[in-house]
Protein backbone atom coordinates (compact mmCIF):
# COMPACT_ATOMS: atom_id res chain seq x y z
CA UNK A 1 0.00 0.00 0.00
CA UNK A 2 1.54 3.69 -0.55
CA UNK A 3 1.42 5.75 2.40
CA UNK A 4 0.32 9.81 1.10
CA UNK A 5 2.94 11.82 1.66
CA UNK A 6 5.47 8.96 0.25
CA UNK A 7 8.12 9.98 -2.55
CA UNK A 8 9.34 7.40 -4.75
CA UNK A 9 12.35 7.84 -6.62
CA UNK A 10 13.04 4.99 -9.63
CA UNK A 11 16.56 4.19 -10.42
CA UNK A 12 16.94 2.53 -14.00
CA UNK A 13 13.67 2.15 -16.34
CA UNK A 14 11.11 0.25 -15.38
CA UNK A 15 10.85 -3.24 -17.38
CA UNK A 16 6.99 -3.92 -17.16
CA UNK A 17 5.11 -0.73 -17.35
CA UNK A 18 5.92 3.12 -17.87
CA UNK A 19 7.06 5.37 -15.92
CA UNK A 20 4.13 7.82 -16.85
CA UNK A 21 1.51 5.97 -15.87
CA UNK A 22 3.33 4.55 -12.58
CA UNK A 23 3.43 8.16 -11.31
CA UNK A 24 0.15 8.76 -12.45
CA UNK A 25 -1.01 5.77 -9.96
CA UNK A 26 1.37 7.72 -7.52
CA UNK A 27 0.14 10.73 -7.25
CA UNK A 28 -3.43 9.25 -7.00
CA UNK A 29 -2.66 8.07 -3.65
CA UNK A 30 -1.31 10.94 -2.90
CA UNK A 31 2.71 10.27 -3.43
CA UNK A 32 4.99 11.08 -5.75
CA UNK A 33 7.07 9.11 -7.96
CA UNK A 34 10.04 10.98 -9.34
CA UNK A 35 13.03 9.55 -11.79
CA UNK A 36 16.15 9.77 -9.74
CA UNK A 37 16.87 9.80 -5.85
CA UNK A 38 16.80 13.44 -4.06
CA UNK A 39 17.20 13.82 0.33
CA UNK A 40 13.20 13.66 0.24
CA UNK A 41 13.07 10.16 -0.91
CA UNK A 42 11.89 7.57 1.39
CA UNK A 43 11.56 4.89 -1.41
CA UNK A 44 13.75 3.59 -3.98
CA UNK A 45 12.53 1.89 -6.81
CA UNK A 46 15.37 -0.25 -8.46
CA UNK A 47 14.36 -0.98 -12.28
CA UNK A 48 15.00 -4.14 -13.81
CA UNK A 49 16.10 -2.07 -17.06
CA UNK A 50 19.31 -1.33 -15.24
CA UNK A 51 20.49 -4.99 -15.50
CA UNK A 52 20.64 -4.82 -19.22
CA UNK A 53 23.06 -1.53 -18.67
CA UNK A 54 25.16 -2.32 -15.95
CA UNK A 55 25.67 -5.71 -18.23
CA UNK A 56 27.24 -3.23 -21.49
CA UNK A 57 29.00 -0.84 -18.81
CA UNK A 58 32.26 -0.50 -18.11
CA UNK A 59 31.91 -0.55 -13.88
CA UNK A 60 29.13 -3.77 -14.20
CA UNK A 61 26.71 -4.97 -11.51
CA UNK A 62 29.65 -3.57 -9.20
CA UNK A 63 28.05 0.35 -9.66
CA UNK A 64 24.58 -1.25 -9.00
CA UNK A 65 25.98 -2.69 -5.68
CA UNK A 66 27.31 0.19 -4.83
CA UNK A 67 23.96 2.09 -5.32
CA UNK A 68 22.06 -0.09 -3.73
CA UNK A 69 24.24 -0.36 -0.51
CA UNK A 70 24.01 3.49 -0.20
CA UNK A 71 20.40 4.16 -0.76
CA UNK A 72 20.14 1.57 1.88
CA UNK A 73 22.59 3.22 4.34
CA UNK A 74 21.00 6.34 3.94
CA UNK A 75 17.55 4.88 5.45
CA UNK A 76 15.11 4.68 1.91
CA UNK A 77 13.55 1.84 1.65
CA UNK A 78 14.27 -0.40 -1.42
CA UNK A 79 11.78 -1.73 -3.17
CA UNK A 80 11.70 -4.16 -6.45
CA UNK A 81 9.68 -3.47 -9.15
CA UNK A 82 7.12 -6.33 -8.99
CA UNK A 83 7.02 -5.10 -5.06
CA UNK A 84 6.20 -2.14 -6.21
CA UNK A 85 3.46 -2.85 -8.60
CA UNK A 86 1.88 -4.93 -5.37
CA UNK A 87 2.42 -1.37 -4.09
CA UNK A 88 -0.08 -0.05 -6.48
CA UNK A 89 -2.25 -2.92 -6.49
CA UNK A 90 -1.18 -3.38 -10.29
CA UNK A 91 -0.23 -7.12 -9.52
CA UNK A 92 -1.74 -9.58 -7.42
CA UNK A 93 0.40 -10.85 -4.81
CA UNK A 94 1.98 -14.35 -4.64
CA UNK A 95 0.45 -17.17 -2.26
CA UNK A 96 0.79 -17.05 1.01
CA UNK A 97 4.20 -17.68 2.57
CA UNK A 98 6.24 -18.15 5.54
CA UNK A 99 9.77 -18.23 5.51
CA UNK A 100 11.75 -15.63 6.88
CA UNK A 101 14.98 -14.32 5.13
CA UNK A 102 17.53 -15.97 7.56
CA UNK A 103 15.66 -19.50 6.94
CA UNK A 104 15.92 -18.96 3.72
CA UNK A 105 19.70 -18.36 3.89
CA UNK A 106 20.11 -20.67 5.99
CA UNK A 107 18.23 -23.31 4.32
CA UNK A 108 19.65 -22.82 0.80
CA UNK A 109 23.04 -21.55 1.69
CA UNK A 110 22.58 -18.95 -0.50
CA UNK A 111 24.87 -15.38 0.60
CA UNK A 112 22.46 -12.74 2.52
CA UNK A 113 23.85 -10.14 -0.29
CA UNK A 114 23.19 -12.41 -2.93
CA UNK A 115 19.65 -12.94 -1.76
CA UNK A 116 18.83 -9.54 -0.72
CA UNK A 117 20.08 -8.14 -4.41
CA UNK A 118 18.23 -11.03 -6.49
CA UNK A 119 15.15 -10.45 -4.26
CA UNK A 120 15.43 -6.44 -5.55
CA UNK A 121 15.59 -7.90 -9.08
CA UNK A 122 12.58 -10.01 -8.74
CA UNK A 123 14.40 -13.42 -9.01
CA UNK A 124 12.03 -14.70 -6.83
CA UNK A 125 7.90 -15.28 -5.88
CA UNK A 126 8.70 -12.55 -3.33
CA UNK A 127 10.34 -9.46 -3.03
CA UNK A 128 11.19 -10.05 0.19
CA UNK A 129 10.12 -11.61 3.16
CA UNK A 130 8.11 -13.57 4.35
CA UNK A 131 9.23 -16.02 1.22
CA UNK A 132 7.60 -18.60 0.24
CA UNK A 133 8.38 -23.02 -0.82
CA UNK A 134 9.45 -21.96 -4.19
CA UNK A 135 11.61 -19.24 -3.01
CA UNK A 136 13.75 -21.99 -1.02
CA UNK A 137 13.47 -24.07 -4.26
CA UNK A 138 15.03 -21.10 -6.16
CA UNK A 139 17.55 -19.80 -3.92
CA UNK A 140 19.00 -23.46 -3.60
CA UNK A 141 19.43 -23.50 -7.52
CA UNK A 142 20.82 -19.83 -7.70
CA UNK A 143 23.37 -20.59 -4.40
CA UNK A 144 24.35 -23.99 -6.58
CA UNK A 145 25.04 -21.73 -10.10
CA UNK A 146 27.04 -19.03 -7.87
CA UNK A 147 29.17 -22.07 -6.46
CA UNK A 148 29.62 -22.95 -10.20
CA UNK A 149 30.61 -19.51 -11.03
CA UNK A 150 27.86 -17.35 -12.05
CA UNK A 151 27.15 -13.61 -10.25
CA UNK A 152 24.12 -12.72 -8.93
CA UNK A 153 23.95 -10.36 -12.20
CA UNK A 154 24.08 -12.98 -14.73
CA UNK A 155 21.38 -14.88 -12.41
CA UNK A 156 18.86 -11.60 -12.45
CA UNK A 157 19.16 -10.91 -16.42
CA UNK A 158 18.94 -14.47 -17.18
CA UNK A 159 15.55 -15.51 -15.33
CA UNK A 160 12.96 -13.19 -16.75
CA UNK A 161 13.58 -14.81 -20.16
CA UNK A 162 11.58 -18.18 -19.46
CA UNK A 163 8.19 -16.33 -18.30
CA UNK A 164 7.36 -16.75 -14.40
CA UNK A 165 9.75 -16.94 -12.04
CA UNK A 166 8.46 -19.80 -10.40
CA UNK A 167 8.54 -21.75 -13.55
CA UNK A 168 11.72 -22.63 -13.31
CA UNK A 169 11.03 -24.33 -9.74
CA UNK A 170 10.32 -27.46 -12.20
CA UNK A 171 13.67 -27.27 -14.12
CA UNK A 172 17.30 -27.55 -14.16
CA UNK A 173 19.15 -24.70 -14.36
CA UNK A 174 22.74 -24.69 -15.81
CA UNK A 175 25.89 -22.29 -15.99
CA UNK A 176 27.31 -21.70 -19.51
CA UNK A 177 26.82 -21.14 -23.16
CA UNK A 178 26.50 -22.14 -26.16
CA UNK A 179 27.57 -18.61 -28.01
CA UNK A 180 30.67 -17.66 -26.28
CA UNK A 181 29.03 -15.94 -22.73
CA UNK A 182 30.48 -18.55 -19.85
CA UNK A 183 28.06 -16.97 -17.17
CA UNK A 184 24.82 -17.56 -19.12
CA UNK A 185 22.37 -19.66 -17.47
CA UNK A 186 20.10 -22.37 -19.53
CA UNK A 187 18.10 -24.89 -19.08
CA UNK A 188 18.40 -29.16 -18.97
CA UNK A 189 17.18 -29.73 -22.27
CA UNK A 190 19.50 -27.34 -23.32
CA UNK A 191 17.66 -25.18 -26.41
CA UNK A 192 16.00 -22.57 -23.81
CA UNK A 193 19.51 -20.47 -23.23
CA UNK A 194 18.02 -17.80 -20.84
CA UNK A 195 20.00 -15.27 -22.38
CA UNK A 196 20.24 -11.91 -20.25
CA UNK A 197 21.25 -9.32 -22.67
CA UNK A 198 18.24 -7.88 -23.83
CA UNK A 199 15.22 -8.94 -22.36
CA UNK A 200 13.24 -5.73 -21.63
CA UNK A 201 9.69 -3.75 -23.36
CA UNK A 202 9.50 -0.35 -21.41
CA UNK A 203 6.50 0.70 -23.04
CA UNK A 204 5.45 3.58 -25.79
CA UNK A 205 7.86 4.74 -28.12
CA UNK A 206 7.66 7.59 -26.36
CA UNK A 207 8.84 6.07 -22.66
CA UNK A 208 11.78 4.77 -24.56
CA UNK A 209 13.09 7.10 -25.62
CA UNK A 210 12.39 9.00 -22.49
CA UNK A 211 14.20 6.54 -20.45
CA UNK A 212 17.25 5.84 -23.33
CA UNK A 213 17.99 10.32 -23.22
CA UNK A 214 17.84 10.18 -19.10
CA UNK A 215 20.27 7.17 -19.09
CA UNK A 216 22.44 9.06 -22.10
CA UNK A 217 22.56 12.34 -19.86
CA UNK A 218 23.31 10.58 -16.53
CA UNK A 219 26.65 8.57 -18.51
CA UNK A 220 27.21 12.05 -20.47
CA UNK A 221 27.16 13.83 -17.09
CA UNK A 222 29.25 11.26 -15.02
CA UNK A 223 31.67 11.58 -18.12
CA UNK A 224 32.18 15.26 -17.43
CA UNK A 225 30.91 16.30 -20.48
CA UNK A 226 29.05 19.45 -19.40
CA UNK A 227 27.78 20.71 -22.30
CA UNK A 228 26.30 17.18 -24.10
CA UNK A 229 24.96 15.97 -20.83
CA UNK A 230 23.18 19.86 -20.38
CA UNK A 231 21.75 19.12 -24.31
CA UNK A 232 20.04 15.54 -23.65
CA UNK A 233 18.91 16.83 -20.36
CA UNK A 234 17.24 19.72 -22.42
CA UNK A 235 15.86 16.98 -24.91
CA UNK A 236 14.30 15.07 -21.90
CA UNK A 237 12.74 18.82 -20.87
CA UNK A 238 11.01 18.83 -24.22
CA UNK A 239 9.60 15.52 -23.55
CA UNK A 240 8.54 16.24 -20.08
CA UNK A 241 8.35 19.65 -18.95
CA UNK A 242 7.50 18.75 -15.49
CA UNK A 243 10.51 16.62 -14.72
CA UNK A 244 12.29 18.66 -11.82
CA UNK A 245 15.41 15.97 -11.34
CA UNK A 246 16.09 16.81 -15.20
CA UNK A 247 15.98 20.51 -14.51
CA UNK A 248 17.99 20.51 -11.62
CA UNK A 249 20.84 17.96 -13.42
CA UNK A 250 21.29 19.94 -16.52
CA UNK A 251 21.49 22.77 -13.92
CA UNK A 252 24.48 21.25 -12.44
CA UNK A 253 26.01 20.05 -16.00
CA UNK A 254 25.22 24.20 -17.25
CA UNK A 255 27.69 24.91 -13.98
CA UNK A 256 30.16 22.93 -14.55
CA UNK A 257 30.34 24.39 -18.21
CA UNK A 258 30.54 27.82 -16.67
CA UNK A 259 27.00 28.59 -18.33
CA UNK A 260 26.37 30.56 -14.59
CA UNK A 261 22.98 32.59 -16.30
CA UNK A 262 21.81 29.78 -17.75
CA UNK A 263 22.66 27.17 -14.73
CA UNK A 264 20.41 29.75 -12.16
CA UNK A 265 17.87 29.76 -14.71
CA UNK A 266 17.60 25.77 -14.24
CA UNK A 267 18.24 25.84 -10.88
CA UNK A 268 14.88 28.03 -10.58
CA UNK A 269 12.35 25.96 -12.92
CA UNK A 270 13.84 22.92 -10.77
CA UNK A 271 12.14 24.87 -7.45
CA UNK A 272 9.22 26.14 -9.14
CA UNK A 273 8.78 22.08 -10.22
CA UNK A 274 8.87 20.96 -6.92
CA UNK A 275 9.52 23.70 -4.40
CA UNK A 276 10.28 21.26 -1.82
CA UNK A 277 13.50 20.65 -3.72
CA UNK A 278 16.41 21.25 -1.06
CA UNK A 279 19.37 20.49 -2.88
CA UNK A 280 18.14 22.72 -5.72
CA UNK A 281 17.69 25.56 -2.67
CA UNK A 282 21.49 24.30 -1.67
CA UNK A 283 22.92 24.78 -5.26
CA UNK A 284 21.72 27.50 -6.43
CA UNK A 285 23.00 29.46 -2.97
CA UNK A 286 26.23 28.24 -3.92
CA UNK A 287 26.08 29.56 -7.25
CA UNK A 288 25.18 32.78 -6.19
CA UNK A 289 27.65 32.63 -3.43
CA UNK A 290 30.26 32.66 -5.92
CA UNK A 291 29.39 35.46 -8.06
CA UNK A 292 29.27 37.37 -5.06
CA UNK A 293 25.65 37.58 -4.30
CA UNK A 294 25.87 37.34 -0.51
CA UNK A 295 22.17 38.36 0.07
CA UNK A 296 20.79 35.95 -2.42
CA UNK A 297 22.91 32.87 -0.96
CA UNK A 298 21.89 33.63 2.47
CA UNK A 299 17.75 33.89 1.47
CA UNK A 300 18.73 30.30 -0.04
CA UNK A 301 20.32 28.44 2.35
CA UNK A 302 18.43 29.73 5.01
CA UNK A 303 15.37 28.28 2.61
CA UNK A 304 17.57 25.02 2.67
CA UNK A 305 17.24 24.57 5.96
CA UNK A 306 14.20 25.56 6.82
CA UNK A 307 13.08 22.51 4.23
CA UNK A 308 15.20 19.95 5.93
CA UNK A 309 16.85 20.45 9.10
CA UNK A 310 19.36 17.68 9.36
CA UNK A 311 20.79 18.70 5.96
CA UNK A 312 24.30 19.52 7.42
CA UNK A 313 25.88 21.20 4.20
CA UNK A 314 23.93 24.39 3.87
CA UNK A 315 24.44 24.95 7.95
CA UNK A 316 28.02 24.50 7.63
CA UNK A 317 27.96 26.62 4.22
CA UNK A 318 25.35 29.54 6.08
CA UNK A 319 28.11 29.59 9.02
CA UNK A 320 31.31 30.41 6.81
CA UNK A 321 29.06 33.36 4.72
CA UNK A 322 28.26 34.59 8.42
CA UNK A 323 32.18 34.27 9.28
CA UNK A 324 32.89 36.15 6.50
CA UNK A 325 30.52 39.19 7.01
CA UNK A 326 31.73 39.58 10.44
CA UNK A 327 28.39 37.94 11.87
CA UNK A 328 30.55 35.62 14.18
CA UNK A 329 28.35 35.30 17.02
CA UNK A 330 25.58 33.90 14.15
CA UNK A 331 28.38 32.03 12.41
CA UNK A 332 29.33 30.11 16.20
CA UNK A 333 25.86 28.97 16.67
CA UNK A 334 25.50 27.93 12.77
CA UNK A 335 29.08 25.69 13.03
CA UNK A 336 27.70 24.29 16.80
CA UNK A 337 24.46 23.50 14.80
CA UNK A 338 26.39 21.86 12.15
CA UNK A 339 28.32 19.76 14.96
CA UNK A 340 25.12 18.51 15.97
CA UNK A 341 24.67 16.97 12.76
CA UNK A 342 27.73 15.53 11.65
CA UNK A 343 30.93 15.70 14.44
CA UNK A 344 33.29 13.04 12.52
CA UNK A 345 33.89 14.66 9.43
CA UNK A 346 36.76 16.96 7.76
CA UNK A 347 34.09 19.64 7.69
CA UNK A 348 33.43 18.73 11.84
CA UNK A 349 37.18 19.53 12.08
CA UNK A 350 37.11 22.71 10.07
CA UNK A 351 33.58 23.61 12.34
CA UNK A 352 35.23 23.39 15.66
CA UNK A 353 38.40 25.58 14.48
CA UNK A 354 35.47 27.83 13.75
CA UNK A 355 34.01 27.86 17.24
CA UNK A 356 37.71 28.15 18.73
CA UNK A 357 38.42 31.08 16.57
CA UNK A 358 35.31 33.18 16.95
CA UNK A 359 35.81 32.12 20.86
CA UNK A 360 39.31 33.83 20.85
CA UNK A 361 38.57 36.24 19.62
CA UNK A 362 35.51 37.14 21.79
CA UNK A 363 37.69 36.33 25.33
CA UNK A 364 40.27 38.58 23.53
CA UNK A 365 37.52 41.40 22.37
CA UNK A 366 36.26 41.09 26.31
CA UNK A 367 39.85 41.51 28.09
Amino acid sequence: MIVPGAVFGVVGALAAFPLRLAAREVERRHAELRRGVTRRTSHVVFGRALLAKAATGRTGDAEIERRVRGEREAGRALVSENGFLRLLGLMKAPEASSLSRQSLIDQSRLAADDLDLLSLFDAFEHDGEPYSFHDLILARKYAGLIASGASWGAIARSVHRSGPVASLTAKSLNLGSQHGRPDAIYLDDGASELDGQLLFDLGSPEDDTLEELFAEAEAAEEEGRHDDAAALYQRCLAIDQKDAIAAFNRANCLRGAGRVAEAAHDYARAIKLDPGFVEAWFNLAGLMGDEGKVASARRHLQKAIALDKAYADPVFNLARLEFEAGNLAEARRLWARYLELDAESEWAKLAQKGIQFVDLHTARTAG
